[in-house]
């Protein structure tokens, strides 16, 4: 079977989730004998397509399932072309209304009319993929009319091989010592910027944010507030140019997020054996459990309770890591590589019996 596996905007998207979850997907089906494609288009761009096109060839590739990551104006052109030639089309919705509020500036204030686009775009589809089944009621109740199966979207544990050797390197490079409270992604004030910052005003505790940041038109007041201004204890890194760095030099993952679709960063924690604190939030519930492999909070309070509990007792810390571990290994690529498979051949089967 030939898919083609899309992301459009690759190069500006590589920075973001979506783009490590579509690097992910595509790590995941080597381990099958599915063959993958990632450019839609004759010679590999939309100019040169049209070139072909123009010559009386034909702008797209061959391919038997189309999946496409995003949502924009090349996702629809290869969606209308997939509908025009009876090919099988698989959406994924890394994008909801939800997880597009408070992430940048105006973007709560677009969510509503991006949850009506979203609900015509992700209805195209033959089937919809997305990474939770709390994404999956979420799409239900917009309503979205198609197909939906949620699918982890994994971690590739053998990418934070041997990140314990930078420790030493990355702790030095932002001048972190003692016990270091961190979160690795991208600084929204969705993912929890505000507690994470106030949490840190409250303690001794060291405080690092990896990842990147932007102070620009298109930042929210809230980010352009806390990373020029921030705590004393509170270092924002910015990008970094290995992420088994952030994982190595920070001890307790502190994650407060308001909303995710799953939160690839905290299964990476997790793989190197981190314990984890979390926001006691819908889409937690279905993969990780209270007291075993994390701690969940739902107040500020809570949270500084956490961080103190495991400052004080590294025998829990080593536990909740230990278990952190044995849950991460559930989200293996081979793993999801065989349920994006599955996937495809019982959408192509769906598609042509019809």
């Amino acid at each position: 079977m030939r898919v083609l596996n899309y992301l459009e905007l690759a190069d500006r998207l590589d920075r973001s989730g979506i783009g490590t979850a579509a690097d992910q997907q595509r790590a995941a089906l080597a381990t099958t004998d599915v063959s993958v494609l990632t450019s839609p288009w004759t010679g590999g761009s939309p100019p040169q397509a049209l070139g072909a096109a123009l010559r009386g060839g034909d702008a797209f590739r061959s391919y038997d399932v189309a999946h496409c990551n995003m949502i924009g104006p090349g996702s629809i052109t290869v969606a209308r072309h997939a509908k025009r030639t009876g090919t099988p089309l698989v959406l994924h919705a890394h994008v909801t209304r939800e997880d597009f509020a408070e992430s940048f500036r105006g973007s709560t204030y677009l969510a509503r009319p991006l949850g009506r686009y979203l609900r015509w775009f992700y209805s195209q589809a033959d089937l919809v993929l997305c990474p939770s089944a709390y994404t999956k009621r979420i799409l239900e109740s917009y309503p979205v009319r198609a197909p939906i199966r949620s699918i982890t979207n994994g971690v590739d544990i053998d990418s934070l091989s041997g990140f314990e050797s930078l420790r030493g390197e990355y702790r030095d490079r932002f001048d972190l010592e003692g016990l270091v409270v961190f979160a690795v992604g991208n600084v929204f004030e969705r993912k929890g910027l505000t507690t994470f910052c106030r949490l840190a005003e409250t303690t001794d505790y060291e405080f690092a944010w990896f990842g990147p940041y932007d102070t620009g038109p298109q930042a929210s007041e809230t980010v352009r507030r806390w990373v020029r201004n921030p705590p004393e204890n509170v270092t924002f890194t910015g990008w970094v140019d290995d992420k088994r760095g952030a994982f190595a030099a920070g001890d307790v993952y502190c994650f407060p997020t308001k909303a995710e679709n799953q939160g690839i960063a905290v299964l990476e924690a997790m793989a190197c054996g981190k314990p984890v604190v979390l926001r006691d939030i819908p889409v937690f519930e279905e993969f990780y459990t209270h007291e075993h492999d994390c701690l969940k909070c739902s107040t500020r309070a809570e949270f500084r309770a956490a961080l103190d509990r495991l400052a004080d007792d590294p025998d829990l810390r080593d536990r909740l890591g230990e278990n952190a571990a044995e849950t991460a290994a559930e989200h293996s690529l081979s793993r999801v590589g065989e349920r994006l498979r599955d996937a495809y051949r019982d959408v192509q089967t769906e598609v042509t019996s019809d």
